[in-house]
């Protein structure tokens, strides 16, 4: 058979590069274009088409270069110097070896920057950040998706614009990646995330604090766990502003975050819970330094600690991860009648459903279907008789709110991600607003809740309702004493 190429072309090394090199370029051009006209995008295709076919082809590559170097020296080895391969490209031989190898070589660069492209835009995506290590990223991607900010890419905010903050992002994703091959991941994924951008230079391109002006009426209907699942409505009206003098509001929630007010606080715990002293620069440049007066650590403890600008994530802690609290999502499925309120106990018996501990999710879904049919089976045979249509689709949206809010591998659920906004679930605001920090002169950061809201009306089942546009005074669904004045809501709230 007539040789096409010179005979350093000929070796095993070369002709495997080859085939390798072929293979892969072959399986790339049909899943790209399987990729294509697929209807749902596969993350592990993307991997293989994109990071690991690639990679096989370049090392293909390298194998024919390597062996036509290896088949040279070894044919030129009787001559006394070493001799450098001579293209002549007047031989046939050479001409068409020389012809094929600058082919080959635009078409590969060509192919490289587009596969590098790929790569690089493919990394960034959100099935690739929420689904590639499924098992780790399982709760965070499907809290992500029913989250306010699911039409917001994963990158926007967790690396946002420069190349800085994306380099910083791919060598802890380097880490990252070894963790999940060797097993070495925490569960859950602790949080905060400490070396997360600065919300000025994320949350804030899309929400600007300056427009945060208004009131917001908020209206929140709770149900009690009594037989009849009571119903007791409360409206608030936010002061959601932030202090802008241009419009001569000078208070509000976003107060915190406005660029002519500096709060800095220390916090004693990884999960900036603990708030033992709170900083606040005034306009002349002076800081007036508020400390706890219960438990406060000592100096050098408190030299350790590191001071932190209060931003948008000290609060919305979670603005793309929520986890609802199983009484949050119990209130909001009955509010709107996908848990029929007539079902005597079904508040109660739902939080003791989704809040017990279970092994794993199958095991959790069987256990919410066991335990509520259980219930009305032994306790109200009649209802489970006459109302078992109610009853199953109650069992349906629990399982629908466990699925969404509880991953037992993983460690995960709202208890272990609670959010910081308001006070209900988590001290929240109370962390600093609690009435015990303190200045040298005297002054006290208050705990008066019409800081941030006033009760505009308030109204118990059967019952007339409440009004007041100057704000009432709250009371408390349930008789709970000195406990509403001398406890914090999430102290009861977090508890089984």
């Amino acid at each position: 058979m007539k040789k096409r190429f010179p005979d350093s072309v000929y070796n095993p090394v070369t002709m495997a590069g080859a085939v390798i090199s072929a293979i892969s370029f072959g399986l790339i051009l049909f899943l790209i274009i399987l990729d294509i006209f697929a209807k749902d995008q596969n993350p592990y295709m993307g991997i293989i088409t994109f990071i690991i076919l690639p990679s096989a082809l370049v090392f293909g590559l390298l194998l024919i270069a390597y062996g036509i170097y290896r088949e040279h020296k070894r044919i030129k080895s009787g001559k006394p110097t070493a001799v450098l391969p001579v293209i002549d490209l007047n031989n046939p031989k050479h001409r068409t070896a020389f012809l094929f190898f600058v082919c080959g070589t635009i078409l590969l660069l060509v192919f490289t920057a587009f596969g590098s492209f790929k790569a690089y835009e493919y990394t960034e995506s959100d099935q690739f950040c929420g689904m590639v290590c499924h098992k780790v990223m399982e709760p965070e991607y499907n809290a992500y998706q029913g989250s306010p900010h699911s039409k917001v890419g994963c990158v926007t905010c967790h690396i946002g614009a420069g190349t800085g903050w994306f380099v910083k992002s791919k060598l802890s994703g380097s880490y990252q990646v070894y963790s999940v091959l060797f097993n070495k991941y925490p569960r859950p994924i602790p949080t905060p995330i400490h070396n997360l951008r600065p919300a000025r230079e994320t949350c804030e391109q899309c929400h600007w604090t300056k427009k945060f002006y208004n009131e917001k009426l908020r209206t929140t209907s709770y149900f009690l766990n009594d037989e009849n699942n009571s119903k007791w409505t409360i409206k608030l009206a936010l002061k959601i502003g932030e202090g802008n003098p241009e419009t001569g509001l000078t208070s509000g929630i976003h107060w915190h975050v406005n660029l002519e007010n500096e709060v800095r606080y220390i916090s004693s715990d990884d999960k900036r819970m603990e708030i033992p002293v709170v900083i606040k620069r005034v306009k002349d440049g002076k800081d007036i330094v508020f400390k706890t007066t219960k438990n406060l650590p000592s100096k050098e403890e408190l030299s350790k600690l590191e001071i932190r600008t209060m931003d948008c994530i000290d609060c919305h802690n979670h603005p793309a991860h929520i986890y609802n609290p199983s009484s949050v999502s119990v209130n909001n499925y009955m509010s709107i009648g996908l848990i029929k309120k007539e079902l005597p106990y079904i508040k109660s018996i739902s939080l003791q459903a989704l809040d017990k501990t279970y092994k794993s999710k199958q095991e959790g879904l069987e256990g919410i279907k066991a335990l509520v049919e259980d219930f009305y089976r032994t306790n109200y045979p009649d209802v489970y008789k006459n109302q078992r249509n109610g009853i199953s689709e109650a069992v349906e949206q629990l399982k629908h709110i466990y699925e969404r809010n509880y991953f037992p591998e993983m460690g995960v659920s709202w208890r272990k991600y609670p959010m910081q906004v308001g006070h209900m679930f988590a001290p929240g605001c109370f962390r600093c607003h609690d009435g015990l920090h303190k200045s040298s002169d005297g002054k006290v950061i208050s705990k008066d809740c019409n800081l941030c809201h006033t009760i505009i009306s308030q109204q118990y089942e059967n019952e007339t309702p409440m009004y007041s546009a100057a704000g009432l005074e709250y009371k408390h669904p349930v008789e709970i004493g000195k406990a509403l004045t001398e406890m914090n809501c999430s102290d009861c709230h977090t508890k089984n």
